[in-house]
């Protein structure tokens, strides 16, 4: 007996089969992760060492040389890339993407590990970190006050927000962007040193020993235990005032007699704003699994019962929401997924012109559709557009079975059988073209699943959404379809067709006819049809040769990526004032929502004081989409290029899907000597730009900062 007639026999058995499925789907669904493209970071590691006070010749020698020299042998490395700059060393290593980023990370760390005792003393460890686009904020929220500095902002967020924010559901981390930490600034005076004869080692060394704060156990006597607390650690600018640094005979010499001693910002460098205010922002980062929209909906629930305990004068709110963009795009596929349900249903229902015969096949979508999303959790797959859409193209797929088995049952009904028993032949006759058909199909689309590329990893979730309802769909066609055939379809004899079957049924007479004709003429010209189809090939491959190709389109997210890069060596305040001159641009744009900018903001390690940045979220309602506000005489980028003077102002649209904000085009050039390296990347980056072709043409490879150079007199040096 095989499966399909124990389920025509066992009607309750093949419904509980099916709603188990559906149930089970259902459930995942629930569960699945929620984003807007399949995770596919490619391999790479990030490995930065801040070395303070060190200028990029420095770090590019002690740090970065000897780092990339240990890293270089590990197993399945594709390329290494490094940048040294002031203080900050940064070394990204990119894998094959057959070679598992966990154990390739592993190896990294053990062999950075070795190097760590050659790496000057003053410098930190090297932080080894996987590139995750989950590590990235996916939500930030924006503190901001006419009334408030930086400082006491950084720490109302610090004690009112950041831990609430932090017990949401599926948040990762909360990391605070822009914050003023409080600091002791320590201003020497050179003069005053000199004439009491105190070194900057000697200050240091004071600070070093005399600001600590030690474990002092505790005093017992017979009856009494006490805690004893050592209080070392100085707190306020009085306390380090009074701080001696250095005795010479009866008399102490304290820091205030050297040194101007004031409470300020721990890093003075770096500025941040939100609509022209000062400003800083909370960055919501979500676990790997976690829902995208979920997390959002939670963050906002408690922004909002935490904006009644804000001191007066504070406002905060959401300045970016990726899950914004992310809930528009799966709920346009969701539509699109209900729409393609109703057409397909109303195309069945015209061509078997039956409300019973049209519900057989109508059926086996739900069922295939949701229990698909099973296959998802199953694999540990996400809810994003491209399993969408392949559950959108299954639609038209998934019925296919049932219906090849419905007109096999249904003919045997023609001929006088009854339905149970039309049911068993039918199925008798069909079950393996139906799973032959099956095979078909997924042999199709399941050879995606072994892609190795980015490209091609992009679609292994789009093909295993695919071919998981096409499997189910299957399932359903030898279950539940000939269950339903042989309980719900009549005898023709009982059946009494009415005008609207009878026209339909002329119709497609008529249309058969036509059909019948064309093909014949078809048939007597073989030679000019064969040579029809060669041609309409060969148009086929011309166009698509034609047509642009790029791995992923421009999309209007409603957001802008701003960079503002200064000549090297300016200061942060050149900067700024560079930056301030683009928030006079943006604010006179009427389908700006709001921006974030900031000056020196530190990323990696310390922030650069002659970069810029600025975020830029857009009106959801605008009538201008963001290319058209970009582009023209009057748009955003020519604004930037004509009046932002002194500095180079890149907007840049934010792809989807990795690489981050970089740019599309990039040449790496290579030579021995650096002095000649930036000649040759000079005359090269002008040549690019008299192209007309190319915009924003510049080279990371900068040795123009200004230094002082201080040379020692040895002899001299060794006589004091």
């Amino acid at each position: 007996m095989t499966l399909s007639e124990i389920c025509i026999k066992r009607p309750v058995l093949a419904s509980m089969l099916n709603l188990v499925l559906v149930i089970i789907g259902a459930v995942s669904l629930q569960r699945l992760p929620v984003r807007e493209l399949p995770d596919i970071d490619p391999p790479l590691i990030n490995i930065t060492t801040i070395y303070p006070g060190a200028n990029a010749q420095v770090v590019e020698t002690e740090i970065t040389e000897r780092v990339e020299d240990v890293v270089n042998g590990v197993e399945g490395i594709k390329k290494i890339t490094s940048e040294s700059r002031e203080e900050l060393s940064s070394i990204t290593v990119e894998f094959t993407l057959d070679r598992p980023i966990d154990l390739a990370a592993q190896d990294v760390r053990d062999r950075v590990s070795r190097v760590r005792g050659e790496l000057p003393d003053d410098a930190e460890d090297p932080v080894i970190a996987k590139q995750d686009s989950d590590a990235r904020p996916m939500l930030w929220v924006a503190l901001y006050s006419e009334r408030y500095s930086t400082l006491e902002i950084t720490e109302i967020a610090d004690k009112l927000l950041k831990d609430a924010l932090a017990t949401v559901s599926g948040v990762s981390s909360v990391i605070l962007g822009g914050e003023k930490r409080f600091a002791i600034r320590v201003r020497l005076d050179a003069d005053r040193m000199a004439a009491h004869g105190v070194t900057v080692l000697d200050v240091e060394r004071a600070l070093t020993e005399q600001n600590v704060e030690l474990p002092s156990g505790r005093v017992e006597n017979m009856s009494r235990e006490f805690t004893v607390e050592l209080l070392g650690e100085l707190k306020s600018a009085e306390q380090f005032e009074r701080l001696v640094v250095r005795q010479n005979g009866d008399t102490l010499i304290r820091l205030a007699d050297i040194a101007l001693v004031e409470t300020g910002v721990e890093d003075e460098r770096s500025v941040a704003r939100y609509n022209s205010k000062p400003a800083m922002g909370l960055g919501i980062i979500k676990q790997s699994q976690a829902n995208t929209i979920e997390v959002a909906k939670g963050i906002k629930r408690v922004l909002e019962e935490r904006r009644s305990t804000l001191p007066e004068g504070v406002e905060a709110f959401v300045a970016y929401d990726e899950s914004v963009f992310v809930e528009e795009s799966i709920e346009q596929v969701w539509d699109t997924l209900y729409f393609a349900f109703i057409l397909v249903v109303l195309a069945i229902f015209v061509f078997l012109r039956s409300g019973r015969s049209t519900l057989v096949p109508t059926l086996t979508i739900p069922v295939s559709i949701v229990a698909t999303f099973s296959v998802l959790a199953l694999m540990g797959f996400s809810v994003n557009i491209l399993t969408m859409l392949g559950l959108v193209l299954a639609i038209g797929l998934v019925v296919d079975d049932s219906i090849v088995v419905l007109e096999n049952i249904f003919r045997h009904i023609e001929n006088g059988m009854k339905p149970f028993e039309a049911a068993i032949k039918g199925m008798q006759e069909i079950t393996f073209a139906v799973i032959a058909t099956t095979i078909a199909l997924l042999a199709v689309f399941f050879p995606l699943v072994f892609q190795t590329t980015i490209t091609g990893r992009l679609f292994i979730e789009f093909s295993v959404a695919l071919c998981g309802a096409v499997l189910v769909s299957s399932f359903v066609a030898l279950t539940l379809t000939p269950m339903v055939c042989s309980r719900v379809l009549k005898s023709q004899h009982d059946v009494k067709h009415g005008r609207l079957f009878m026209a339909f049924e002329r119709f497609f007479e008529g249309l058969s006819r036509r059909y019948e004709n064309s093909l014949s003429k078809v048939l007597r010209h073989r030679r000019l049809a064969a040579f029809f189809t060669f041609g309409m090939m060969l148009m086929t491959a011309v166009f698509y040769f034609l047509l642009n190709q790029e791995f992923l389109p421009d999309e209007d997210k409603g957001r802008l990526f701003t960079v503002a890069i200064a000549p090297e060596g300016a200061t942060p305040e050149y900067t700024d004032r560079m930056v301030q001159k683009m928030e006079s641009i943006i604010a006179a744009v009427p389908e700006v929502a709001g921006y974030f900018s900031a000056v020196a903001l530190p990323r990696e390690g310390p922030g650069k004081g002659s970069e810029g940045l600025m975020f830029v979220r857009f009106k959801p309602d605008r009538d201008r989409s963001l290319q058209d506000l970009l582009g023209g005489p009057s748009g955003i980028g020519a604004r930037f290029f004509g009046e932002v003077e002194g500095a180079i102002a890149i907007p840049i649209m934010p792809k989807g899907l990795g690489g981050g904000f970089s740019q599309p085009f990039q040449l790496v050039l290579q030579h021995d000597n650096l002095e000649e390296l930036d000649k040759f990347a000079g005359r090269f980056a002008q040549e690019l730009r008299q192209t007309g072709q190319l915009v924003n043409v510049r080279s990371n490879f900068e040795i123009n900062k200004p230094q002082l150079r201080v040379e020692i007199e040895r002899d001299r040096a060794a006589a004091l």
